[in-house]
């Protein structure tokens, strides 16, 4: 039986998941022999994770919460309102508010808030972080040196107060933004999503890309699995990262690109056949009712108060 152990640091540039070594003989790994996995077979199991958080974003959207009671029309909106107020907030106490509302929002809506929370500081210290880090340097931003990395004629130069509180206020701006629209994904069927998009005047062709590589990006992943399992069922001894092995991985790479343009023309066959015009649909579309009129109302004097309310503090 294997089991994945604690990896040695790496650079950022490669997920985690492609990075882990296997361990043989010993569950708990202090013995046995450690051998690094196969890259494809990694990279297939971190697809296969992606699809099982796929997977619960559908089971929660299912739940019986807040916010899955509203319109997805009505949470559209809010959320395009959500997005503006985070834009006009300049300070961090505020959008730090913002986001604790987010917060709130998930727990009334089922949503596990420790996978809340992982699923969006995820990705804001690796993209936004890594962007900003120039940014808190003396050489970009003048200011107060607080931390000093070198000198140059004399002088101290590292990272500043002022561009510290620049690069702090820019991720809590899109730590909000993005824990918004994350709360809207997974409390929204995507069915519904799309056809709520069309209904508020998303051009047709948007909604046609979207929903067809958000299905069909599953499917050749799962056309993929299959392709590398039944090779390796066929095969005999250790896998060898040698020639072969790579002269695989782009024959495989060639056939699916083969594959995906036949399975597209044929699906958008089977589409316009069965009356497919580039609408997305549901089987019904209610009005809002009461609980989103209300919803909408509560969202819309929370960001004025939070807008005015910082307004008034830091004149």
């Amino acid at each position: 039986m294997t089991t994945t152990a604690p990896t040695d640091p790496r650079p950022a540039s490669a997920p985690a998941w492609l990075l882990t070594r296997d361990v043989t003989l010993c569950p708990c790994g202090c013995i046995g022999k450690r051998r690094k996995g196969s890259y494809i077979e990694k990279t297939l199991t971190g697809g296969a994770d992606l699809l099982r958080q796929v997977m619960f974003s559908d089971d929660t959207s299912a739940r019986h919460g807040l916010l899955q009671r509203i319109d997805a029309r009505v949470k559209i909106v809010t959320l395009f309102g959500l997005l503006l107020v985070g834009a006009f907030l300049h300070t961090i106490a505020a959008l730090m508010v913002l986001y604790a509302a987010t917060l709130v929002l998930a727990a009334c809506s089922a949503v596990p808030v420790g996978f809340f929370v992982k699923r969006v500081w995820l990705f804001v210290p690796i993209f936004t972080g890594i962007v900003l880090i120039p940014a808190t340097l003396s050489v970009v931003t003048d200011g107060e040196v607080i931390v000093t990395l070198w000198h140059w004629h004399g002088r101290a130069e590292g990272i500043t107060r002022q561009g510290l509180m620049s690069a702090l206020l820019v991720v809590a701006r899109v730590a909000s933004s993005i824990s918004s629209v994350v709360l809207l994904t997974l409390t929204t069927p995507w069915t519904r999503l799309l056809a709520s998009l069309r209904t508020l005047g998303v051009p047709r062709m948007f909604i046609l890309i979207i929903g067809m590589a958000y299905r069909y990006l599953f499917l050749l992943l799962a056309t993929v699995t299959d392709m590398y399992q039944a090779r390796k069922a066929r095969a005999v001894g250790a896998e060898k990262h040698d020639k072969r092995a790579r002269r695989f991985v782009f024959a495989t790479a060639g056939a699916m690109i083969g594959k995906s343009m036949a399975m597209s023309e044929e699906v958008h066959q089977a589409m316009v056949a069965r009356g497919y015009r580039g609408d997305a649909k549901v089987l019904a579309q209610p009005r809002p009712s009461r609980i989103d009129l209300l919803y909408a109302l509560a969202v819309a004097v929370s960001g004025a108060a939070l807008l005015v309310g910082e307004h008034v503090i830091t004149r």
